[in-house]
């Protein structure tokens, strides 16, 4: 059994740190002696000396032998994994990986609408096609949940020649579907069930969260162990189970996916969640479940505000819900997520993860403190004061019947490569979207490459944008232009043609 108190990564580095030879390898400031003292006043001195190569003493990502296989082989027991790879750049890479792992040019993926803009980014490496599923959605709080096993059984029927199925588990409001469930229905066409469960690393540490995405039966997951745990911005993990999963073609894909110099504060700060979790996990959530427990009730006593999930659990597509993960609507105070967001962090220094038109979502963590809470209930007290004495932010509400009607007219990767123009805004209804067009955070892309540019898109792209949000992915993310696919293109005849709708 192995020792979960070991830490070979810190180990090795520290070592390295201590001693003393010339270094005459990358990085090029020789271990902080050439970094700017404009950063050094910043950040100090010591941290530079840790910014080290793939020295022999360190280990090599791609072909570890020593100080990373240990590391990655104690993370594998923590998280339950039979094997797991360390990532340095960040979830993203992982999904790209994990795309590429299971499916070549022309092979169906089945997966759901509101996928990150990484998967996106999967299907234009891989060439593999989407067929999307509707998750379901919750028209009063504006709400996309996860995808129901009714609607992943109906797919696999029409599809059964799909390659892979990918969900996300949990959502960026912290919502879970029926995980077990779609693991199932999933393997009976025995394929691997991949899981983007960059929100959910904490979940394998304490019984009152949801259950992890690997107990559940996914054969792949990835993991951002900086969103929810300790390790420093940009450090994942990818964990494998079962045989569904050709590890050969995980370690060639991670090839292309990740950097070559990785750096080895990052991969650290991993080895060092790990232990941390391993050795205190279940204390350390218990205490933030409480944080997350009293802010809930605090607030829920706030006239104006409610925290509205919780009484929404059990409905479609909603099985489990991370009580970390605290969403707080102020639709009835008369004004937007984003105006909310934006009173909260510069009046009075809380800032959310998050914002949309009706709601306010804040990551509770490990990291949190007493006064972090306080701090949180106190600002949404003094927000519904202002609010009740400001005409400034009133929001128009989006129609709930408004719906966004996704038609995929060639495949992601086709039009990402397609001779393309760049043309006004208004002149882009009906043609082609030859770029990611997304609000973020989350990150949730409204247009992709393959996909035909609809009216509903527009306006609802340009409502987010008149109400404060941040459209991303896109060039000119002034939204005056966009990037479509040449006309030319439009009439040539597609080999594979997908219609659905979803509402945002």
């Amino acid at each position: 059994m192995l020792n979960q108190n070991q830490t070979p990564l810190i180990d090795a580095l520290e070592a390295c740190i201590a001693r003393p030879h010339a270094p005459f390898y990358t990085p090029g400031h020789k271990r902080g002696l050439g970094i700017s003292p404009i950063l050094t006043d910043l950040l100090g001195q010591e941290v530079f000396r840790a910014d080290l190569t793939e020295l022999a003493e360190l280990d090599n990502l791609f072909t570890p032998e020593s100080a990373i296989l240990a590391a990655q082989e104690l993370a594998a027991a923590a998280f339950g994994a039979k094997q797991t790879w360390f990532l340095v750049n960040g979830s993203t890479c992982g999904i790209e990986a994990a795309i590429l792992a299971t499916c070549g040019m022309g092979d169906k993926i089945i997966l759901p609408r509101n996928v990150h803009s990484s998967v996106i980014a999967g299907l234009i490496l891989s060439g593999a096609i989407p067929i999307f599923i509707y998750p379901e959605y919750d028209e009063d709080l504006d709400i996309a949940h996860s995808i129901t096993p009714q609607a992943l059984k109906a797919t696999l029927e029409k599809h059964p020649d799909a390659k892979a199925v990918l969900i996300v588990y949990p959502t960026y409001y912290g919502v879970c579907g029926d995980l077990r469930a779609i693991a199932l229905l999933t393997h009976q066409y025995n394929i691997p069930l991949l899981v983007d469960e960059a929100h959910g690393a904490h979940f394998a540490f304490h019984p009152q969260l949801p259950t992890s995405a690997l107990a559940a039966g996914a054969d792949l997951t990835v993991q951002s162990i900086h969103k929810t745990l300790s390790a420093m911005t940009q450090a994942s993990m990818l964990h494998v189970q079962g045989e569904r999963i050709d590890i050969d073609r995980v370690n060639k894909s991670l090839q292309l996916t990740q950097s070559t110099s990785p750096s080895f504060i990052l991969l650290a700060s991993l080895d060092a969640a790990r232990q941390q979790m391993a050795m205190q996990g279940k204390t350390l959530m218990s205490q933030t479940l409480a944080f997350a427990e009293e802010a809930s009730t605090k607030i829920s006593q706030i006239h104006q505000l409610s925290i509205p999930l919780a009484a929404k659990l059990g409905s479609p597509g909603f099985v489990a819900l991370d009580k970390t993960r605290l969403t707080v609507n102020v639709a009835n105070l008369g004004i937007t997520g984003f105006a909310a967001e934006e009173i909260l962090n510069q009046k009075f220094g809380v800032t959310a993860e998050f914002s949309s038109l009706q709601n306010l979502t804040f990551i509770i963590s490990l990291g949190n403190i007493q006064r972090d809470i306080n701090a949180l209930v106190a600002a949404l007290k003094n927000l519904v004061q202002i609010s009740l004495l400001t005409n400034q932010y009133k929001i128009c509400k989006y129609r709930n019947d408004d719906i966004i009607a996704h038609v995929m007219s060639i495949s992601p990767r086709e039009a990402f490569f397609a001779a393309s123009e760049i043309v006004p805004l208004a002149e882009t209804t009906n043609r082609i979207c030859a770029e990611i067009v997304c609000p973020y955070p989350p990150g949730i892309p409204v247009l992709m490459p393959g996909e035909v540019i609809t009216k509903s898109a527009l306006e609802y792209l340009r409502q987010i944008q008149a109400m404060g949000g941040f459209i991303s992915g896109c060039a000119d993310t002034n939204l005056l232009t966009l990037k479509v696919v040449n006309k030319s293109l439009k009439n040539k005849p597609q080999r594979h043609r997908v219609h659905r709708e979803m509402r945002f």
